[in-house]
């Protein structure tokens, strides 16, 4: 007997090959993956003294956050590598660092 499984295949993405997006001064995105449901993630790097423009508010879903290397403040409280946020759908924050930062971002809804 032979069974056949319908797999979704594997996506395989590096930081290195993905294209680089300036969204603000000393604040880039490198998207590594869309799927249909318009989940996403990414790598958003920030320069030393980078800050995001006005609030990140989260809509329609969630935002999660690892940071990676340095430290990201989200304009409360300081968040080292190592870090993992889960910010709701509806919350909001004000991404910066003084020292630096890369984090990947994950948004689990489109």
């Amino acid at each position: 007997m032979t069974t056949e499984r319908n797999t979704p295949a594997c996506v395989r993405s590096t930081v290195q090959d993905a294209p680089v997006r300036e969204v603000f001064p000393g604040v880039r995105v490198r998207p590594l993956w869309e799927g249909d449901d318009g989940a996403k993630a990414a790598v958003l790097e920030m320069d030393p003294g980078a800050r995001w423009q006005g609030v990140d508010v989260h809509e329609p879903g969630p935002e999660e956050v690892f940071v990676l290397s340095g430290v990201f403040n989200d304009g409360e409280r300081d968040h080292p590598a190592g870090t993992f946020i889960h910010a709701p759908a509806g919350s909001s924050h004000v991404p910066q660092t003084r020292t630096g930062c890369t984090l990947f971002l994950f948004y689990p809804r489109g």
